[in-house]
Parts: C-alpha cells; structure tokens; sequence
C-alpha cells in the first residue's frame, strides 16, 4: 500500500513534523522569555546600583567602591561624573575649611595676647600642632639692630639654638629675610638641628619649611617648621603663607601698640610733672621768674656750644687749609664737586677756580696719567688708582703729585671718585738722592720726621737723628743690624718687616698708620715705605718716613666728641617737644574728620601744632614761632604753656581776646615790655576756639590765613597784620586782634598752615608752593575724604621739594565736621 501510494508516508510524517515544529516554536519561545528575564535583571540591577549612587551621593559619601559601570548606561556614567565633581568639590571645600579652620585657630591666639614673647609661643605651638610639625622657632626682626633674633623655640634639644641672631642674608633664616619669602628643603644640613625625646631618641627631621611674615609690606619676623614628613602639603604651605601675613600685620601692630603706649605713659608722665610745675607757677610767681632766668641761661649755654661748635669748624677748616695734601671729589663726568683749602697752598690756585668744572679739560687737562686713572676707577671701582705726575704751577716751577683715587660712588657720604693728592717733591728729590749718602743725609737730619733706609736683608742702613730722640737708642746701634736685633718695641719691629715683605712682593709706595711707643709715651704716627731702585731699575732698599700726627689726631677726636655733645642735646630737646605736642590720634578723638601734616626742617622744630579740649569747646592752632631748630624750638616752649595756661582760665573769651593775652604774656616771658628790650622774638599763629555744643568756630590769626571750605566754596579769612611777641605796634594797640565767627555745617571744612609750605621752592620752575596751589587743590579735590586729602598734600609737597633743600619747618592742619 505504501509501495503504490507513496503520499501515505507524508500523512503519516505529518505527525512528527507538527511535533516537531511545535518542539522548536515552545524551544524559541523558552529561549526569548529567558533573554527578556536576564534584561530585566539586568536593568533592575542598574537601577538599583544607580539609585545607591544617587543615594550615596545625596548623603554626601563620595568614597565608595564601584564596580565598572557601562559606557552605555547613561544614567550610570552621568552619577559617575556627579560623584568625581562632588568629590573634587567636597576635597576642595575641606581644603578651604582646614585652611580657614587654621586662620581661625591662629587669629584667636593673635587676638588673645597683647606680649610678643607670650603671642610667639603660643603661635608656633599651636602651628605646629596644627600642622602636624615636630619642631619650629620663632624669629623677631629687630630693625634698630637689622637683625632676626629668636624669641620663641619648640623640640629643639640643645640651648644654643635658643637666642639665636642672624643678620640678613645670613644663613636660610638671613635668606629668607631678604627675599622676604617662603624657603622649602627636603635636605637639610647635617649640623643644622635635630630633635629630641623620650619616645624618638635624637632624630632629624626630613624637612624644613621657612616662612617670613610681612606687615605694612616689610618684614616683622620669620617663623621656622621642622617635620618627620618626605614632603610638607601644598595646602600646610599655602595656609603657612597666608598666616605669613596676619602674623606680620599683628606683629607690626604690637610693635606700634607698644611704642605707642611706652610714648604715651611717657607723655602722660611728662603731662603730670608740667601740670604739677604749672600749679607750682600758678602759686608762686618767684618760681617762674627763676625757671625764666634758668631758660636764659640754657640759652646762653647752648649758645656757647654753638659758638664752641663754629670755633671747632674754624679748627677744622685750618686743619684742611694747612694739611699736606689735597682732598678733591669728582662726579662720573669729571666735574669737581669739593676741592679742600689746602689746594691753595699747594697748587697755587683757590678752591672756587675748580670746583663746578671739568678737572680733565680746564684743569688738569696736561696730566693725561691723571684721567687715565680716572677712567680705571670708573671700570674697577673697587681697586684704587695711584699716579705720579708732574705740575707746573708757572713757568720753571715743577711740582711732583702723587694721587691715590677711589671710586666711591656708592658712598653716600662721598658720591664721588675721592683724589687724595700731596706734594711729593721733597720724596722725589729724596729718591733721586737715595744713593747720594751726604745729600740724604743733610736732607734727613733737619727733618722733623724719623726716617729709615732698610736693606733687602732686613738691616737697619741708615736711621736719622729723630729715630734717637723717639727711641732714647743712639744711631750707631741701629745700623748695619737686623730688624729684631735692635732694642725696639716688637710692635714696631713687626711693622718694620712685615713692610719689607710687602715692598719685596709688590714693589710699590705703602702707607699706614701705627701707635708708636716713644721714649715720651705712646704717639700716632703716619708711615710711608718708598721702594728704592738703582739704575738697572731693580729693588735695593727700603726708605721709611714716619710723620708724627698725634696732635692732629687728638684735635679730631676733640672735634668728634663736641659735636655728639651737641648732637645728643639737641636730640633730647626734640623727645621733649614731640613728647608735649599732640599728635593726630590725640585730636581725632575730638574731631576725628582731622589731619596734621608735619614736617620739621632740623632735628627740633620752631612751628608745632596746639590742642586743648575743655568741656565741649576745642582750641586749635598752628603756630610758626621766629626761626627754626634750636632758637624756634625754645620759643615754641614758650607759646605752648602760655597757651595751656590761657585756654585752661577761659571764662568766655573770644579768639582775639585769647590771642591778645598771648601777645602779652609772651612779651612778659620775652621781657620785650622794657623800654630797652631789643627782643624782637615772636610767633605767627592761626587760632580757632570751636563750640562743638552749638557749631559756632571764632578764628584768629597773626599773619596766618584760615580756609573754609563749603562744597567747592572757599572763603579765606586773612589774620592780623602783626605777630605774637615782638615790638609793640600802633596798630596792635589801638585794634588788637580781630575774631572772626562762622556758623559750621556738616561737612564744612577748615584749614590752616604755617608759611613753612606756601613759601617752599620747588617745582619745575623753581617757585614757591604758595597758597594759590593749596586753594587749587582744595577745589578740584572736594569730593576726596579729609584722609585722601592728608596722603595727597604729603605726597604733592615732597613732588613739589623734589631735590631741593627744605627751607623752612611745615605745618598743614585740616579739619572736617
């Protein structure tokens, strides 16, 4: 059946072939719900690790461990990327919290202590425990002396590192001072320091870190960190830099606070015994007639030391005058600045025929060995130049000079190349005749100076009469013997050989100065070695001439001595007048919109600022007493306790009432109300009595001129025509001094000045300041607070001085309501 129909095994297949269909659908359906189960899992799981991300990273932990996220999960890789920012920020925010968490803990320290000594050890200790460090010194820079002193120390384990000095440059302490930066080392020297401990032993740590720390832009002190660290963070040095400078700044202004109050206690204590002298004045009018004779005489005293000094300056220029050399002083262009008096004599023309002109053209314009040196001492300024050269002072009268050059134009004292030139004729003939033994001889015996010829082989060949009469040891003992041989002080006989030495290397003139011990005691003496050659041009002996300049020396001593003398008198009278004068910070607690700018042209000063608060009412000046220094200074005196004494007995006076009782009064104290007094000392001043109650200001002056300034008004009120003091004029006694009243309205502003600043000579046209410039400024800065214009008018006056000399003492005073 299935041989003749063979479609039979098809419906019998049909079957198996549906099952088996049915087998490969059920296996592929099997197969894709699998493939869309694994998917779900998966994606569940992303899920799951996304929103623990997300979860992690809104509670703000960044550091944990994640498994490799796909490139393809978007969402993954996007909290990926949130997680490193927020890392990196949260990194940088605990960077900013330590470092401000450093600030903090520091400026509570600096903000707790007021010592230095106490504010350095609690700063480096808590430092050091902050930054993790092991060691540290703390370093104070004391500028009197230019040096850094240790004042603080911590784990250092021998005493000799504590008190340390070091002075700038020196050392990396010395280093850092100069470049005024932070020094960073991995290796620190094997001696430089270690630490120890009971735990550690002696151990040295691996780095040092080196801060300065900067206040009002110098440098206050340095501090030092030692550390068992490889390496310090980047963060502990910029934290450390940062420090540098609020340390520095608290420094500087403990430094100011503490000068400040030392001032102030000795102002107070000053302002206690004028007060107690001042009551005693008030009770007892013989006591300020005594005190005003004891004045007088202080004047006739410093008077005398003035006169002392110009005599002093007489010796000096006579010493100059008949020296045996001349000091000249040229710019790098050639032009004598100073040429000495002895030039005179000397050379034969006047000091004023050089000085302003060209030494190498319309002077020496025939010594071409002279301006060679010249040029060398421009190129190696730090080798000095000697010459020899002829001078014809007139037709048939050569002189021969000897010139020794130094470049010292780094010299403030000098700012020049510095000549010292002497008449070498005399040595000249001398040479000429060393091997002449009767001429020398001659020559020798009638000097007034010991004179010595030295063989090569260290023997005396000849010594003249004045080397017996210094030595109390006859000629013939001296000659043909060695050096040391002979009865000398060793000193000398040092000297002598050590001069032969350097004559044999060098073979050229030396000269020094010695203590000679003579047979009369011990005498300065000036020693000059001349190398001596024969005719084929070599060395044969050594002539040594010793000039005697003892008393030459003592005169300068004499004069150096008078004129600290003088120095240190006038010094202490300037403590004085700064201590009784007030300063800014004293009126700005009265008026605190105020400046003063002052500038004495000497060391003390005729022109001083007044201030006396009493009640709500204000008395201010500025007062210009005749002359400066010493003579205005004493005046000055005067005119501040006559004003005290005025203001403090005010029962209403008005301003001109008020200078009309100090005209009087210093007068009186001047004794110019004689008919044969020919004082004619008196003081100019600008006076305002301000009732700061019902803002009334009354201005009087005495030639001095006040500004009011409203907005970019001004109103200038001129004082009166006559000074304080003085001779009485007809106009004084029929007017007195007028009293000008101005209503004050916030923001009105006054000033007033001593001539000291209008009369300056400055400027591109050599003019003075005048009051013009100052009512220029006032307008076209009116909108400057009064503290801009106090920096402005310093700054514009030392523009407008620039190089020349202050003529007078300055006093600018400028107030705003």
């Amino acid at each position: 059946l299935h041989a003749s129909h063979p479609e039979l095994w098809i419906f019998e297949l049909i079957p198996f072939a549906v099952a088996f269909v049915s087998f490969r659908f059920h296996q592929m359906a099997e197969l894709g719900a699998n493939f869309y189960a694994n998917e779900i899992e998966q994606l569940d799981q992303t899920i799951k690790r996304n929103a623990k991300i997300a979860q992690m990273i809104g509670e703000k932990e960044f550091t944990f461990p994640l498994e490799e996220i796909p490139q393809t999960d978007t969402l993954g890789q996007s909290l990926l990327r949130m997680r490193n920012n927020l890392l990196k920020t949260n990194r940088k925010e605990e960077e900013l919290n330590w470092i401000t968490r450093g600030k903090d803990l520091i400026s509570n320290v600096l903000r707790q202590h007021n010592s230095i000594d106490v504010l350095s050890y609690e700063t480096l200790t808590s430092l050091i425990s902050y930054i993790g460090a092991v060691q540290g010194s703390f370093y104070l820079y004391e500028e009197d002396q230019k040096c850094i002193v240790n004042i603080a120390s911590y784990a250092y384990n021998r005493r000799k590192y504590v008190n340390q000095e070091f002075k700038i440059g020196s050392g990396l302490i010395g280093q850092a001072a100069y470049e005024m930066d932070i020094i960073y080392r991995r290796e620190i020297p094997d001696d430089y320091f270690t630490i120890t401990s009971g735990l550690l032993g002696e151990k040295k740590p691996k780095t040092l870190l080196i801060v300065p720390l900067i206040g009002d832009e110098k440098l206050q002190g340095i501090i030092e960190f030692g550390s068992f660290a490889a390496d310090i963070p980047d963060l502990t040095i910029k934290l450390l830099k940062e420090l540098g400078t609020i340390i520095g700044q608290t420094l500087f202004n403990l430094k100011v606070n503490t000068k400040t109050e030392r001032l102030l206690k000795e102002a107070q204590k000053l302002t206690e015994e004028l007060k107690h002298n001042e009551e005693e004045l008030r009770k007892n009018a013989v006591e300020m007639k005594i005190t005003q004779e004891e004045l007088e005489k202080s004047n006739s005293n410093l008077e005398a030391q003035i006169y002392e000094v110009e005599n002093a300056q007489k010796r000096l220029h006579s010493l100059l005058e008949n020296a045996s050399e001349v000091i000249s002083i040229y710019d790098e262009t050639g032009v004598a600045k100073y040429v000495s008096p002895s030039v005179k004599h000397i050379l034969g023309y006047s000091p004023s025929d050089v000085v302003g002109k060209n030494a190498f053209e319309e002077v020496h314009h025939e010594s071409s060995k002279l301006k060679q040196i010249f040029y060398e001492l421009l190129e190696h300024p730090d080798n000095p130049r000697t010459v020899e050269y002829s001078y014809e002072r007139s037709p048939g009268n050569v002189t021969w000079l000897e010139t020794t050059g130094r470049n010292l134009l780094n010299n403030q004292a000098i700012n020049g190349i510095i000549f010292n030139t002497r008449d070498i004729t005399v040595r000249k003939i001398a040479e000429r005749a060393q091997r002449m033994s009767g001429r020398m001889q001659a020559l020798s015996e009638n000097s007034i100076d010991m004179i010595i010829r030295l063989g090569l082989n260290s023997k005396f060949v000849y010594v003249n009469p004045v080397v017996e009469r210094y030595t109390g040891i006859i000629v013939n003992d001296f000659l043909n013997k060695n050096i040391f041989d002979v009865n000398i002080d060793s000193n000398t006989a040092n000297l002598f050989d050590e001069i032969l030495r350097l004559l044999l290397e060098k073979q050229e003139n030396y000269q020094t100065e010695t203590n000679f011990v003579s047979s009369f005691g011990i005498r300065i003496m000036q020693v000059n070695a001349i190398p001596e050659f024969n005719d084929e041009n070599e060395l044969e002996s050594i002539l040594i001439v010793s000039h005697d300049i003892t008393d030459q020396k003592s005169i300068e001593q004499e004069l150096t001595t008078k004129n600290k003398s003088i120095n240190d008198s006038i010094n202490y009278a300037q403590r004085i007048q700064t201590a009784i004068l007030p300063d800014n910070r004293l009126i700005r607690e009265y008026l605190p919109q105020s400046f003063i700018f002052y500038k004495p042209r000497d060391i003390v000063s005729g022109d001083f600022p007044w201030f006396f608060a009493k009640n709500d009412t204000i008395y201010i000046a500025a007062v210009d007493c005749t002359g400066h220094g010493v003579p205005g200074a004493m005046l000055s005196f005067i005119g501040y306790f006559l004003l005290n004494n005025i203001a403090d007995h005010d029962n209403g006076m008005t301003a001109g009432q008020i200078l009309d009782e100090l005209n009087e009064g210093v007068r009186k104290t001047m004794k110019q109300d004689r008919n044969d007094s020919s004082a004619r000392d008196g003081m100019d001043i600008a006076f305002c009595k301000i009732d700061l109650k019902n803002n009334v200001l009354q201005y009087a002056g005495a030639h001095r001129p006040l500004i009011h300034q409203r907005a970019k008004e001004l109103s200038v009120y001129k004082g009166f025509p006559d000074s304080i003091g003085g001779i009485q004029t007809k106009l004084r006694d029929n007017d007195g001094f007028e009293t000008h009243t101005i209503n004050i309205e916030k923001k009105d502003r006054i000033f007033f000045f001593s001539d000291g600043i209008t009369d300056q000579i400055g400027g591109p046209k050599g003019k003075k300041y005048q009051i013009s410039r100052i009512r220029e400024i006032l307008i076209e800065r009116s909108e400057d607070t009064i503290a801009d214009l106090s920096m402005f008018f310093t700054k514009d006056f030392n523009n407008w001085k620039g190089e020349n000399k202050q003529i007078d003492d300055v006093l600018l005073i400028g107030i705003e309501f």
